[in-house]
């Protein structure tokens, strides 16, 4: 299994990069940010600084999206970076929810994500690619790879992305909603004619280390509010007891009020009081360092082959080093 870190770019951006150097030391293979211009700092400059101060790590945004971006430029950006420093590059994307929404408009529509899948890989690969129907190549680009990994929760995106992406991120940490979606996605993936175990699949979510389970909760409870603005789409798009969605993942909202993205992502957020207690330990690894690695090698079972910590709470540094010093040498041998 491999690791990942998540992060938002807030400001200083070097306190971002020495974040992601640590998870480095630390055995991470993966340093992930999100990426809404209007919310944090641009994550492609920040990219080139962790890039620059590390040797191995991967890095990309969980997830970018195909509307605040021309997808020519998107390539290019990634096509550089890959230049610079050898293929270090993943792009994660999904339809755009923060990004979008926080700047009045919508998020992209399922057939405009998977067009955009298609011609920012291979545009960042080197071939043509068709964009708003102009074809286009940008032919300084010499043995660029871009693997493309799509973020999903209902039945046609999880379709979509067995369909055509590289690799399936869901933002939860539940066993059993894991095991649904995974199975989803591969099976649309062998319908596609595409090898179903080819699809990298990657479980992002809070993880916090410490004995105070109380605190832990406060701390990673944003995370639960954060899911339910993607659960109420699907619940708008599919009724509550459609069948299309478990109701193990719908329910919970039922006393959702609103949100307001200036506390996205961000303990204490005041949108989150109808989390309850529940959703936050099934969402999320919290507790001692065997909780962590009883919870890992259930969802490594399942078919995960990484695990991406989102870091937003008071305990980074500490979550980071029993991440190295323990959780990660018990799951990858």
């Amino acid at each position: 299994m491999d690791f990942g870190l998540v992060l938002q770019t807030d400001p200083p951006a070097s306190a971002v990069v020495e974040l992601m150097r640590r998870a480095e030391r630390n055995g991470f293979g993966y340093g992930w940010t999100f990426d809404s211009a209007v919310l944090w700092q641009e994550p492609f400059v920040i990219y080139s600084q962790i890039l620059a101060r590390t040797e191995r790590l991967i890095v990309g945004p969980m997830v970018t999206n195909p509307g605040t971006r021309t997808w020519e430029v998107t390539a290019s950006t990634f096509a550089t970076l890959n230049e610079m420093y050898g293929n270090r590059t993943v792009c994660g994307i999904g339809r755009g929810d923060s990004a979008l929404r926080v700047a009045g408009r919508k998020p992209n529509t399922l057939a405009r994500l998977g067009e955009a899948i298609d011609a920012i890989r291979d545009l960042a690969e080197g071939r043509e690619a068709v964009v708003d129907g102009s074809p286009m190549r940008i032919p300084w680009i010499e043995d660029g790879r871009l693997p493309v990994w799509m973020a999903a929760y209902g039945p046609k995106a999880l379709a979509l992305a067995g369909q055509k992406a590289d690799g399936f991120i869901l933002q939860l940490a539940d066993p059993f909603l894991t095991e649904w979606m995974v199975k989803a996605v591969r099976t649309a993936a062998a319908e596609a004619g595409r090898d179903p175990d080819a699809v990298t699949v990657c479980v992002a979510a809070p993880a916090y280390i410490g004995d105070d389970l109380a605190h832990a909760r406060e701390q990673c409870r944003w995370f639960g509010g954060m899911v339910g603005n993607h659960v109420a789409d699907l619940v708008s798009r599919y009724g509550e007891h459609s069948g299309a969605v478990p109701e193990s993942l719908t329910a919970y909202i039922k006393e959702r009020q609103g949100y307001d993205y200036a506390h996205h992502g961000r303990s204490g957020n005041p949108d989150t009081a109808f989390v309850p207690d529940e959703i936050v330990d099934r969402f999320c690894l919290l507790g001692p360092a065997e909780a962590h690695i009883e919870k890992l090698e259930r969802l490594r079972a399942l078919g995960v082959d990484q695990f991406a910590v989102y870091a937003m709470h008071d305990a980074k540094e500490r979550t980071l080093d029993v991440y190295g010093e323990r959780i990660i040498p018990a799951l990858t041998g």
